[in-house]
């Protein structure tokens, strides 16, 4: 389908086994981290295309990384984060969307569901810039 490269960050093997599973047979690269601090370190080796981001992981949960891609980005180019999390009360909503999370899919959630964000997404990369593109570009 494409070289776009998805990272999933989630803490729980399971989901973290069939997201990577059915997010290759749709076509993408697949990257894994099991916690935030992994999240990030893979963030900035592999510069991935979209995000799929749970927000309870150990070491650095996922509203943090958020902070902290949003506020020091290692890429020039716009990496949308999809926050997939079972913490669906609104408070962590408006967070994860002020922090300027572009999607968000509340868990238990339809693997058809992430892929179109994906899709969604990846859709919406040519046209959005980073603020680091605006400003070189």
């Amino acid at each position: 389908m494409s070289n776009i490269k998805v990272l999933i960050a989630e803490d729980e093997k399971d989901i973290l086994e069939v997201m990577q599973k059915k997010i290759t047979q749709a076509g993408y690269a697949v990257v894994t981290a099991m916690d935030g601090e992994e999240a990030w370190q893979k963030i900035i080796k592999e510069s991935p295309d979209v995000i799929v981001l749970d927000l309870t992981m150990p070491k650095l949960d996922g509203l943090d990384l958020l902070r902290r891609l949003r506020e020091n980005p290692p890429s020039p180019k716009w990496q949308p984060v999809i926050i997939v999390s079972a913490r669906g009360e609104l408070d962590d909503m408006k967070k994860g969307l002020s922090l300027e999370a572009d999607h968000y899919i509340p868990k238990p959630c339809d693997m058809e569901m992430v892929l179109k964000g994906i899709r969604l997404m990846v859709s919406l990369i040519p046209q959005r810039k980073s603020k680091l593109e605006m400003e070189h570009g």
